[in-house]
């Protein structure tokens, strides 16, 4: 019996448990048992009913298989330590600290303001944070998850296909913005190389979005309608460097948080690839061509 509430693994790393609203006692023996944390769902079951199991509300805890199972119950009963967040690829800083803000309580413009200049690298991905976390250490997380999650050879990839750190984190963004596949990602990749090979414009829509969501930041700090669609006519009347219609070149800086499958799909990309223009369907498929002529086609076509 001892043996069964001993710790699985005295040298277990601590890891995240949510409980699910919900749930009851045997469904969180249940997972504690298939997560590897604790030895037996049935050995938990009989010492949680010597405690008030009531206690063990829906939330996210940090627990390991270094502990017995006494002390497993001991920290579910004393309330969920960290909070689940989940910043989604592709989204704005803006949009990061309106879910900050829903999670953790944390002030939207302050961490806009501490937080702007990092765009493009602060890596979307799901944190537990503690409800106190402050901005400056959310921000760091963030970057030092970029840091680890593109790593020192992915990045000289990137330089092969004639690219500075800067501009794969800014090209990334735009195919975070542009593309949702890995597949696709990789094909868009090796368009958008071989456009600013020729000395293109990029004519990216998301890079017009970005540049009108901003402008309506400006005249309206609480505006949070972002990444809407764009009709043809904002091609040329939303005036900004970063619109890609209007200013060859990659724009100044990142228009979003990608993901780490979007520098992938520069190192991956074809330079090799005859395509300079694509065309994504209403349904996600996506065409390509050679010359203008052949993408009009696509688009009458397929549009």
């Amino acid at each position: 019996m001892e043996y069964l509430k001993s710790p699985l693994d005295p040298k277990g790393e601590t890891q995240a448990f949510v409980v699910q609203e919900g749930w009851t006692a045997a469904d969180i023996a249940q997972k504690l048992e298939e997560n590897k944390i604790i030895r037996s769902a049935f050995i938990f079951r009989q010492e949680l009913k010597k405690v008030d199991s009531t206690k063990i509300q829906a939330g996210d805890f940090i627990i390991s298989a270094s502990m017995s199972v006494n002390e497993v119950i001991n920290e579910l009963t004393q309330g969920s330590v960290d909070k689940k967040v989940t910043l989604i690829e592709g989204w704005r800083v803006e949009q990061m600290a309106e879910e900050l803000n829903k999670k953790l309580g944390i002030d939207k413009a302050e961490f806009i303001t501490q937080a702007k200049e990092y765009e493009g690298y602060l890596f979307p991905d799901t944190y537990f944070f503690n409800p106190d976390v402050a901005i400056p250490d959310i921000i760091l997380t963030l970057r030092n998850t970029f840091n680890r999650k593109i790593s020192d050879e992915l990045k000289q990839k990137i330089r092969t296909k004639g690219l500075t750190d800067k501009e794969g984190v800014i090209l990334a963004s735009l195919i975070e913005r542009e593309a949702r596949s890995p597949k696709v990602r990789t094909e868009v990749a090796g368009v958008l190389l071989n456009r600013l090979d020729q000395g293109m414009k990029l004519d990216i829509d998301a890079t017009v979005q970005y540049a009108k969501d901003s402008q309506s930041l400006q005249a309206n700090p609480n505006f949070n309608k972002f990444w809407q669609p764009i009709t043809q006519s904002e091609y040329s009347s939303v005036k900004s460097p970063f619109n890609t219609y209007l200013n060859p070149g990659l724009p100044p800086s990142p228009i979003a948080n990608p993901s780490l499958s979007s520098f992938q799909a520069i190192a991956d990309a074809d330079l090799d690839s005859p395509y300079l223009f694509y065309f994504h369907d209403a349904q996600g498929n996506s065409y390509y061509a050679k010359t203008l002529e052949q993408h009009n086609e696509n688009v009458a076509k397929y549009r």
